[in-house]
């Protein structure tokens, strides 16, 4: 059984508060007590200081440092998101720079295929005839407009040329009205005489090779002796052929010594080659005008007309015959 408990009468209470009054000091003697403390010792706070404050400079850098951390990362974040949208911005404009090429090229294609149906189905010989038709339609309407003005029609259509000009265009039509009365074969001589001048005519001259040759020949017959050079008081050089070696003559055989180049046996080539493509498409040509179009199987025009009689009465009975001669020769 627990002991019973022990009751506070009023004298207990009336001890108690006395007691607490006697140990607790007055407040004026605890500042005074403070005060006279500090007094005492001031020198052994003032070595505390220091260490109080390197808490506060600690805190204060770890506070910067953090700031500064975070701006950076928000410097970072901030560029990071500029170079994507100037990343973004630049393939934007490839992009559209593709596309306006694209486009482009879309419709120059277009117009060239619009320009290349358009020629095709254009025909040349037709285009050239009704440019003839206008041309002849202009010089009718021109000439009639003259002569009811009454002025001379020739001496007005002059107005357009030079003297120079219209001397060059008489002299072509005097050559083309002698050609056109001089078409018909005469002989072989002539015929390779016309050959002969059409040749030279569409042959251009090598001025630099032969001026090139010209010099060489120079050199080679100062360095021989057979040539001299002067010089004149006006600075001119003129050359002096001492035994006549050097200008040609007519019992002159130098040109045979002549060597041509690589490019002017091609151009040879080229001429005959195509002189044969003009034979033979000439040959062609009479062929399919005479139905000869396919395999020749004559010798002369008489074996010609001999294989076409028999033609028109055997072919019908050995059709099957060459047919499977033909299919055997295929084999």
């Amino acid at each position: 059984m627990p002991p019973a408990k022990k009751r506070k009468t009023a004298a207990a209470a009336r001890a108690a508060k006395a007691a607490a009054k006697v140990e607790t000091p007055p407040a004026a003697e605890v500042v005074e007590q403070t005060s006279s403390t500090n007094e005492e010792k001031p020198q052994e706070e003032q070595p505390e200081k220091p260490t109080d404050s390197t808490p506060l400079e600690e805190s204060a850098t770890t506070t910067t440092t953090t700031t500064t951390t975070s701006s950076t990362t928000t410097t970072a974040e901030a560029s990071s998101a500029v170079d994507a949208a100037e990343k973004a911005k630049e393939r934007m404009a490839r992009f559209r720079a593709l596309q306006a090429r694209a486009k482009v090229s879309s419709d120059q294609n277009l117009a060239e295929t619009t320009k290349e149906s358009q020629r095709l189905a254009t025909d040349p010989s037709a285009l050239v005839a009704l440019n003839r038709r206008r041309d002849i339609a202009t010089h009718k309407l021109l000439k009639a407009e003259t002569e009811e003005a009454g002025e001379d029609f020739e001496r007005k259509r002059a107005w357009d040329w030079t003297a120079e000009e219209s001397e060059r265009w008489d002299k072509r039509m005097k050559k083309k009205a002698a050609h056109r009365d001089n078409n018909a074969f005469q002989d072989y001589r002539q015929e390779s005489n016309k050959v002969y001048k059409r040749q030279v005519r569409d042959l251009a001259p090598d001025l630099e090779r032969y001026e090139k040759d010209k010099m060489a020949a120079i050199e080679k017959a100062a360095a021989s002796g057979g040539l001299e050079i002067i010089e004149t008081e006006d600075g001119e050089l003129i050359a002096v052929d001492k035994d006549g070696s050097f200008y040609s003559t007519a019992d002159s055989t130098s040109f045979a010594e002549n060597k041509p180049d690589k490019a002017a046996v091609d151009r040879l080539v080229g001429d005959l080659q195509k002189a044969e493509d003009v034979r033979m498409r000439k040959r062609r040509e009479r062929m399919a005008q005479n139905g000869d179009d396919g395999d020749v199987t004559y010798i002369n025009e008489k074996n010609k007309q001999f294989n076409q009689k028999l033609a028109r009465f055997y072919n019908k009975y050995t059709a099957e015959i060459r047919d499977s001669f033909e299919r055997g020769t295929m084999i």
